[in-house]
């Protein structure tokens, strides 16, 4: 560390010197499923009363109202958990913003709920990488930096979600919110690779279901009366199917619906995914799903209602997200970390943070892979390395590294 300045050296052995792994495994330890509101309200106590350690004002925010789409094509209210917002010194000159998710994949009810060591230094358990290691480095790092002299000259806004992984539904607002005239950013997604390497540019994600209605009738007496929704349907999918192409994916991944074999079904719901590349890609997916459901509907006289849309907007690698990605790179090499990164096929909160204009690194997170299996793991010594490396990027930030 030969390349950095006093209090630099002394603000990344601070964040290295907390007790990352204990909060982890105690945080791992509640089960906070997207779904399971009971776990994450507990978690959410357990990290408000950790991130209160910092100055500043925190509040626990409900989740916006968000409705989703059932199999019949009826529209219901979901509720999501409460989300963590943090807001330290608004009126500082440099400001940043923070953010990670306390929620996981893995429901009240998944059989992968237990810590257990894979070998040694390699843990394994729900959220461990992502990302409740995540958030144990913001925490040090954060905590790190409060006590260098230079705190005085930023102020950051945090926030920890409940729905990340469900698309971020109810706090995409809070996240435009506080990403609102912010400097930088920094997610705390794991590494894209075991590695270390950070995930680059990202695709855009839209999930759209789509209810068509039919009409029923006899199938052996007057079929021809009816209006086959399944039918519909699965056309539907074919020529969804069919406008993947070279910046945009398309994934039909399930339809819903039916009724018995005696009865022309009068509904269906088909579930799609995609992820255009770009905006112009991502115009050109919508514009091809009207197309099809425009074709669809007139074809087979049904009619046909969408719910959804792309939630997360691509996030390409332009010349400001390039600047901060080499700002990180160059605190790693002074930190003996050799710090790459590749784009990714994943989405993140990361995209919307682009979206407002403002760069960010969405993957400062720990070093761990599997993740959203029941092999998930996280590489221990990866807790100190990224919290040295976010603590020392975040001074360089707030020094004018990034200016």
């Amino acid at each position: 560390m030969e390349r950095l300045s006093k209090h630099e050296t002394a603000a990344v052995e601070r964040a290295a010197a907390g007790p990352l792994l204990d909060k982890v495994e105690r945080w791992a330890a509640i089960n906070s499923g997207s779904s399971n509101l009971l776990g994450l309200a507990t978690l959410a106590a357990v990290l408000a009363d950790e991130f209160s350690d910092l100055p500043g004002e925190l509040h626990l925010r409900d989740a916006a109202p968000v409705d989703t789409m059932d199999g019949t094509g009826a529209l219901r209210a979901v509720q999501h958990g409460q989300n963590l917002h943090l807001i330290v010194r608004p009126d500082a000159p440099c400001q940043l913003l923070f953010t990670g998710h306390m929620d996981t994949v893995f429901g009240i009810d998944h059989p992968f709920q237990e810590l257990t060591w894979r070998e040694e230094g390699v843990l394994g358990g729900p959220g461990v990488a992502d990302m409740k290691g995540g958030i144990a480095v913001l925490l040090a790092a954060l905590k790190a930096v409060e006590a260098a002299p230079e705190a005085r000259a930023f102020g950051y806004e945090v926030v920890i979600n409940s729905d990340e992984e469900v698309g971020s539904p109810g706090s995409a607002a809070l996240i435009a919110a506080a990403a609102r005239g912010k400097r930088a950013a920094f997610t705390y997604e794991p590494a894209a690779l075991p590695d270390g390497t950070l995930a680059g540019a990202r695709p855009g994600s839209g999930n759209f279901s789509i209810h068509i209605q039919g009409k029923s009738a006899h199938a052996g007496r007057n079929p021809e009366d009816g209006r086959n929704a399944i039918v519909a349907a699965a056309d539907l999918t074919l020529r969804l199917a069919k406008t993947k192409a070279v910046g945009l994916s398309v994934n039909p991944a399930k339809i819903e619906g039916g009724s018995p074999n005696n009865v022309v079904p009068d509904h269906a719901v088909l579930r799609v995914n995609m992820r255009p590349q770009t905006l112009e890609d991502q115009k050109r997916a919508q514009s091809a799903l009207e197309a099809a459901i425009a074709m669809v509907g007139a074809e087979h006289d049904v009619r046909i209602h969408v719910h959804g849309g792309f939630a997360r907007p691509p996030k390409p690698m332009d010349a400001e997200a390039e600047k901060l990605f080499g700002l990180v790179r160059r605190c790693g090499l002074d930190l003996g970390q050799d710090i790459s990164w590749r784009a990714s096929g994943g989405v993140c909160d990361g995209n919307n943070i682009a979206a407002c204009g403002v760069p960010v690194v969405d993957t400062m997170g720990v070093r761990g892979g599997a993740i959203h299996s029941d092999q998930e793991y996280l590489i221990v010594d990866s807790l100190a390395e990224r919290a040295r490396l976010s603590a020392l990027s975040i001074l360089r930030l707030v020094t004018g590294a990034f200016a």
